[in-house]
């Protein structure tokens, strides 16, 4: 049996698989016609037989769940009733289980396989969008967290709603995932690009999980977000060792830059003992040098946004910001960990449009209503940093600098040679502690 085959389950399987307890809501009452809105002949018949076969009476099962112990508002699609597509009562579903999440402050969760919007109801059934959309913005008003589990498979209105519309998407290994159905795509069309690794690598989900996993990374991802306290700043975090202070600007550069510096992985490692990732920008870009998501610290929810020394690409930024945005209607404080030569510069870069992404962090920093936590860990390279910085809640380690540029460039801007880059380096006062004396910073870690 194929993996895709066997991922394939009825909706209540599905609840089966991530709930402790699930008790269904009461759904909205509808006068619907035997062959329904537009009098599809046979539309009756077909429904009849859907529920023959699956025991459900729509494609949409909603309720109250409990996860591991949390509790949320779980939806879970029947592939099975009409390819799991979405019609006028599916719309009443929906909202109410939207509605109920809204009233009981409850996160959202979707068990999601539908091919789309129902023919048999026309326009009747993709309007229905409209409404899943509206009632998706008032659950993000309220500050609520939305999570998507894409089942096989996840097509057309369906994911292009619930699915990427969720705050955290995940996916069963090797479904079917995309806004076109298997039998409306290119003929051409690359099948891994449908498929849930593909989309991972391009930056649409944020994490394949095995079946037998999918409950407790669930109740990971629904105490991460759900907050476990007001919204104080993060702490810094602790140094590595203690280095002492460079003696000028070279020293410090050249410090920032060793090999065998510590990185984001290991801060963090250290600083969360539980973490799930974010990964990828939403517009088909992935930037592994930049490491995002929630984590537990001292049994507290912060969210993350770690640079790991490389150039940052403009998906990196766009995906910080996407984290920012997210903690920040949540409620949850950040924590930035900032170490990069600088923002990638590259002709693909500037094709990716990294001016309009270096912006975007700019703007998810400045307009965060959560405290922001930034601590420099290595390279603070120009704008490229900056973007990820706090303005006023920023500490740096002893193996560290930040620039307005980098001395090699400033000794090329300035017409010197190759012998004047260290005196350039201490001109630019980029030590850590030049970076305090200068209030950029409010303390050096691990001096």
């Amino acid at each position: 049996m194929s993996e895709r085959t066997t991922e394939r389950m009825s909706a209540r399987a599905a609840i089966a698989t991530v709930t402790d307890s699930f008790t269904e809501l009461p759904y909205p009452a509808r006068d619907f016609t035997t062959d329904g809105p537009l009098a599809w002949e046979g539309y009756g018949v077909s429904r009849a037989r859907a529920t023959e076969r699956t025991g459900e009476d729509e494609s949409v099962v909603a309720g109250l769940a409990e996860v591991s112990g949390r509790p949320c508002v779980l939806i879970s699609f029947e592939f099975g009733f009409l390819g799991g597509s979405l019609g006028l009562r599916t719309g009443d579903r929906l909202e109410a289980a939207y509605a109920t999440a809204r009233e009981r402050r409850l996160p959202l969760v979707s068990l999601i396989a539908t091919g789309g919007s129902r023919m048999q109801e026309g326009m009747l059934a993709l309007t229905q969008l409209q409404r899943v959309a509206r009632q998706s913005a008032l659950l993000r008003e309220a500050g609520l967290p939305q999570i998507a589990v894409l089942r096989d498979p996840t097509t057309g209105g369906g994911w292009a709603t619930l699915g990427a519309g969720a705050d955290v998407v995940l996916a069963l290994p090797g479904v079917q995932i995309g806004f076109a159905g298997s039998r409306v795509r290119p003929a051409d069309a690359d099948p891994a690009a449908y498929r849930a690794e593909g989309q991972l690598a391009a930056g649409q989900i944020d994490a394949i999980v095995r079946r037998q996993d999918l409950r407790n990374v669930l109740a990971g991802w629904l105490t991460l977000l759900g907050g476990t306290g007001p919204a104080e700043p993060a702490p810094a975090p602790a140094p590595f060792g203690d280095s002492g202070l460079p003696a000028d600007g070279w020293e410090a550069v050249s410090r920032a830059r060793a090999a065998g510096r510590p990185r984001a992985e290991a801060y963090l490692d250290a600083y969360f003992p539980h973490r799930q990732a974010l990964v990828g920008d939403r517009c088909g870009g992935v930037d592994p040098g930049m490491l995002c998501g929630f984590g537990l610290h001292a049994g507290v929810s912060y969210a993350y946004a770690a640079q790991t020394g490389t150039a940052t690409r403009p998906a990196g930024y766009r995906t910080a910001a996407r984290l920012i945005r997210l903690a920040d209607r949540l409620g949850i404080p950040v924590l930035t960990l900032v170490d990069t030569p600088g923002a990638a510069n590259d002709a693909a870069a500037e094709r990716e449009g990294q001016g309009a992404a270096i912006a975007d962090a700019f703007a998810a920093v400045a307009s965060a209503r959560v405290p922001v936590t930034t601590l420099v860990i290595g390279e603070g390279g120009s704008g490229g940093a900056l973007a990820l910085t706090s303005p006023d809640r920023t500490w740096v380690t002893a193996d560290s600098y930040f620039s307005v540029i980098a001395p090699e460039s400033a000794a090329a801007i300035l017409k010197r040679d190759a012998s004047q880059v260290r005196q350039t380096a201490s001109q630019l006062r980029l030590r850590p502690q030049d970076l305090v004396e200068l209030g950029v910073a409010r303390g050096v870690l691990g001096a």
